[in-house]
């Protein structure tokens, strides 16, 4: 049975989907707000995720690139937004579908089924990270060297989520104070450094000879790919 998230502060709306949702057959976890949201993302097992924009706190679109810095569950943003630029700011955001309200429950269920049945078809991310005696089980949140358990600020571990869901790609300083501190201040620039460091130290990471996290001067970081670590080792 697929599970799926719904983030709408709406409650009569909420409850209408809900009941829905489960005489669809789904199972229902639910959240009123973005804050919800990522806290139930990070800790259940979820298939999909149905998306209002317009959320107290953190909106729908900075709840849709958190999500996407550590899952690439299907979502389909249902808001009242019908503007062009919105429905692009979305998309653009990792959203996979927008559906306009109102709706009609009958359209809501087949987007549904259909971006899962093209989930299912696609090949899954790793849930568990190995590079050398360091593991990383994504889906428990839990972190290991060399067998001992490696405990990490909700920051850090934020931070080693998103590195992790762009391995071998460059992440700018600009995405990660987005996606890790719903920030775009440069003055958190400094926030940034401290934290990559002691994620560093406690992963046993050297920044002079980096086997895991390299630093891309003036840009970003990079978690380095497995072809490169074995390059460094030679």
């Amino acid at each position: 049975m697929s599970r799926v998230l719904l983030v709408e502060d709406d409650a009569l709306l909420r409850r209408t989907l809900r009941a829905n949702f489960r005489s669809w057959d789904f199972e229902v976890a639910e959240a009123a707000s973005g804050e919800e949201a990522l806290t139930v993302g990070a800790n259940e097992q979820l298939d999909l995720v149905i998306l209002d924009l317009a959320l107290p706190g953190i909106d729908g679109l900075m709840t849709l690139r958190h999500l996407r810095s550590f899952t690439d569950v299907p979502v389909v943003v249902l808001t009242v937004r019908d503007a062009l630029s919105d429905k692009v700011a979305a998309l653009e955001s990792g959203a996979d579908d927008y559906i306009v309200k109102p709706f009609e429950p009958s359209e809501l269920l087949a987007r549904s089924r259909a971006h899962l049945r093209r989930a299912g078809a696609s090949a899954p991310r790793p849930a568990v990270v190995h590079a050398g005696d360091l593991v990383v089980d994504l889906a428990r949140r839990q972190v290991t060297w060399a067998g001992e358990p490696v405990s990490l600020t909700p920051t850090e571990l934020r931070l080693l989520e998103v590195l992790l869901a762009n391995r071998g790609k460059l992440v700018t300083r600009e995405q990660l104070l987005e996606q890790v501190f719903a920030s775009d201040h440069a003055s958190d620039r400094g926030r940034l450094r401290v934290f990559v460091q002691h994620l560093r130290r406690k992963l046993h990471d050297d920044a002079a000879r980096p086997r895991l996290i390299l630093t891309e001067p003036g840009l970003g970081y990079r978690w380095i790919a497995e072809d490169e670590e074995r390059e460094l080792e030679e």
